[in-house]
C-alpha cells in the first residue's frame, strides 16, 4: 500500500509513518496543499490521508481539485474538527472517510485497508493479463491458475505494472512505487525484484524497454 499523508504537524505525521510503515506501507509525507498537488501530478498512490488545516489552503480546496482532476484516489480525511457540518462538508466534497484527532493507529489502518478493499471492488479487483491474475485485495497471484508466492516488493512491481498496462516507467517511477521516498535503498534493489518476477511468471512479464524502463510484457508468463 502507498499512501500519501499530507499532513503539517510533524509529530503526528512521524507516528503515522512508523506505524503504518510497521504494517507494510509505504508513506510519502507533505506539509502542504501545493507540495501535495505535486505529489499526486507526479506520482501513483493507492490512498491518501488528508489533514484539513494546511498552512497555505484548507484540506477541501485539495479534495475540491483532486476530485477536478478526475482522480478516483480513496481519501481519507484526519482531522480534529469534529462538528457534522465539517463532516458533511468532508464527504460532499469526495473524502472516502472522516476520522478524528485524537486516534488510534490501528483505526487508521483498519480503514484504510477497508477503503482500498471498497475502491479496488469496483466493479472486480482482480487484475489479468494473458495467463497471470493477481488480486490486490487478496495479495495473491496466479500464473495458469495456480498461485505463486511473490514478496511484498514483487507484488508491489506486478500491481503497479498491470494496473497500467500500455506505460513505460522509469526506474525511478518504479523505485518510488516500491519504495516511496526512501533513501537507504541497495542500488540494484529494482534488478533483483525484475529478475524474481520474470524467474517466477516468466521471462516475458516485463519487457526493457531501451534508454526508457520496463512495462508491462507482451507475453506475460512466457518462458
Amino acid at each position: 500500500m502507498h499512501v500519501l499523508l499530507i499532513e503539517d504537524d510533524q509529530s503526528i505525521a512521524n507516528g503515522i509513518c512508523l506505524g503504518l510503515s510497521a504494517q507494510g506501507a509505504v508513506i510519502d509525507q507533505v506539509g502542504n496543499v501545493s507540495q501535495a498537488k505535486v505529489m499526486l501530478k507526479q506520482h501513483l498512490f493507492d490512498a491518501a490521508i488528508l489533514d484539513l488545516n494546511l498552512p497555505d489552503a484548507d484540506g477541501l480546496t485539495l479534495l475540491r481539485w483532486l476530485r477536478s482532476q478526475q482522480n478516483p484516489i480513496p481519501v481519507l480525511i484526519l482531522t480534529a474538527r469534529d462538528s457534522i457540518d465539517d463532516k458533511v462538508a468532508g464527504l460532499h466534497c469526495g473524502a472516502d472517510d472522516y476520522l478524528l484527532k485524537p486516534f488510534d493507529l490501528r483505526e487508521l489502518m483498519a480503514r484504510l485497508q477497508a477503503l482500498l478493499r471498497r475502491h479496488q471492488s469496483r466493479p472486480t479487483h482482480a487484475l489479468t493479463h494473458g495467463n497471470i491474475q493477481y488480486d490486490p485485495i487478496a495479495c495473491q497471484a496466479y500464473l495458469d491458475g495456480i498461485e505463486v508466492n511473490l514478496s511484498r516488493r514483487e507484488q508491489a512491481l506486478l500491481h503497479t505494472l498491470l494496473s497500467n498496462p500500455k506505460r513505460v516507467f522509469s526506474t525511478e517511477q518504479l523505485k518510488d512505487a516500491l519504495y516511496g521516498t526512501l533513501d537507504d535503498i541497495e542500488s540494484n534493489a529494482l534488478n533483483v525484484h525484475i529478475f524474481n518476477l520474470r524467474k517466477k511468471l516468466g521471462s516475458g512479464v516485463i519487457d526493457t524497454v531501451r534508454g526508457l524502463g520496463y512495462r508491462l510484457g507482451d507475453k506475460a508468463g512466457a518462458i
